[in-house]
């Protein structure tokens, strides 16, 4: 909810309103795509860890692209995937839960990807809500 009212707040902030794809089917969409981004994440065998996170890292992008384009949206984005990965790895490091194969400083290596694409998803519904 609260990364949902950062999106409007900060457009309102930096004076550069969001006015791309401003519908409902547009956010629907959105959360197709990043439903299928973190099925993909879970569920499509690849060789390595890299070409699933360039993988993801790029479908993540594709996202934002084709649902947001503001400079605002990839700034919060990336800023979401980042707090939201330190606070996972903070989460590892002190044993509240663990993964069975981390690959990137006690985290999955795509899990940012999947912050970010999330971050966007619920910017997009944000905006609308604020409409």
């Amino acid at each position: 909810a609260v990364i949902g009212l950062l999106y409007p707040c900060m457009d309102r902030h930096l004076g550069e309103p969001h006015k791309f794809k401003r519908e409902w089917s547009s956010v629907m969409r959105c959360v197709a795509v990043f439903v299928g981004i973190n099925h993909a994440s879970a569920k499509v065998d690849f060789a390595n860890n890299i070409q699933l996170s360039l993988t993801l890292a790029a479908l993540s992008i594709g996202l934002w692209w084709t649902f947001d384009r503001s400079r605002s949206g990839f700034g919060l984005g990336i800023g979401i995937a980042f707090l939201a990965t330190l606070v996972s790895q903070l989460l590892v490091y002190n044993g509240v839960y663990q993964y069975t194969s981390p690959d990137f400083l006690y985290v999955r290596s795509w899990l940012p990807c999947i912050f970010f694409a999330g971050g966007i998803t619920m910017g997009n519904i944000g905006r609308q809500l604020a409409m």
